[in-house]
């Protein structure tokens, strides 16, 4: 990825940081329900820390303990991070690595409305983690590997940072089967997290390769549908979409107002069954 690339992917990422979207609003709301997250566990954080983005609930499935450190790879607004440390308790922490200041910066109001002290934020790439060898128990992410250009780095430094029998807990979007090449070009694609990600089987070949031991990738069936209900939000300004450098760009900012980008979207899923060809996964590995 280019540095320009990059920019473009920090300044698009941080426009959804300082944008209003949030979890006051009822679509908001039904993609994280539709992912996993229950009503009370989004009723337990700050509303603003739920940007309608995720595709899975990591926490749920990570069987966090009390005192454990775990690692949030692109947390975001601080979603995953506010719900995983209650789980670890003051003895544990829970800490998020995200590569937009503006992102961190809402990250850290969120946590400060909870009042957590055992938490952390760090600007950087999840490809180069700010973290020492060996220093946590956990690691989870939301639907943001299949955005890294390059995914083998990402798991190279999980299973770094990961201690002895560390593991990890990942919800994320992988290829069922290869993408017809108007949809992997396709701005509501890219949108959508689908023409970023790998196929199941790279993504368990790319953690074996990096040295875990076990490693399972689960299909959840939930419906990618689900993003669709996210009306009169901009989502054009999601990671996903400032990856791409052919997407159309208007003064800098996404072309198409919220609803156009919405009806748009509900224009391809009408078009293509997506779920025929990518899948919410819940990613399980473990370091020896």
């Amino acid at each position: 990825m280019s540095e320009e690339i990059l920019d473009q992917v920090q300044q698009k990422y941080g426009a959804v940081a300082v944008s209003q979207l949030s979890g006051e609003h009822a679509g908001v709301r039904a993609v994280a329900q539709a992912f996993g997250y229950t009503a009370e566990e989004l009723a337990s954080i700050p509303a603003e820390a739920n940007l309608g983005l995720s595709c899975g609930n990591p926490t749920a499935f990570a069987r966090l303990r009390p005192g454990e450190i775990v690692v949030d790879l692109g947390c975001g607004a601080g979603l995953d991070v506010l719900l995983a440390a209650p789980k670890v308790g003051t003895t544990g922490k829970a800490i998020g690595i995200d590569m937009t200041s503006a992102m961190i910066e809402r990250a850290r109001r969120n946590a400060a409305k909870q009042g957590l002290r055992n938490v952390e934020f760090h600007l950087a790439g999840i490809d180069h983690l700010p973290l020492g060898d060996a220093s946590a128990d956990c690691i989870v992410s939301n639907c943001v590997i299949n955005l890294a250009p390059d995914k083998r780095a990402v798991f190279r430094e999980m299973f770094r940072v990961l201690k002895p029998g560390g593991r990890v807990a990942v919800s994320d979007i992988a290829l069922k089967k290869p993408l017809p090449d108007d949809i992997a070009r396709d701005l509501l694609a890219y949108i959508g997290c689908i023409a970023g990600a790998i196929s199941m089987q790279a993504y368990e070949q790319g953690l074996r390769a990096a040295g875990f031991g076990v490693v399972e990738i689960v299909d959840t069936h939930k419906d990618l549908n689900a993003y669709a209900q996210v009306e009169n939000q901009s989502v054009c300004c999601s990671p996903a979409a400032a990856s791409s450098p052919d997407l159309p760009m208007v003064d800098g900012s996404c072309a198409g107002s919220a609803t156009e980008v919405h009806k748009g979207l509900a224009e391809l899923l009408k078009r293509y069954n997506v779920n025929d060809y990518a899948a919410s996964v819940q990613v399980f590995a473990l370091k020896p």
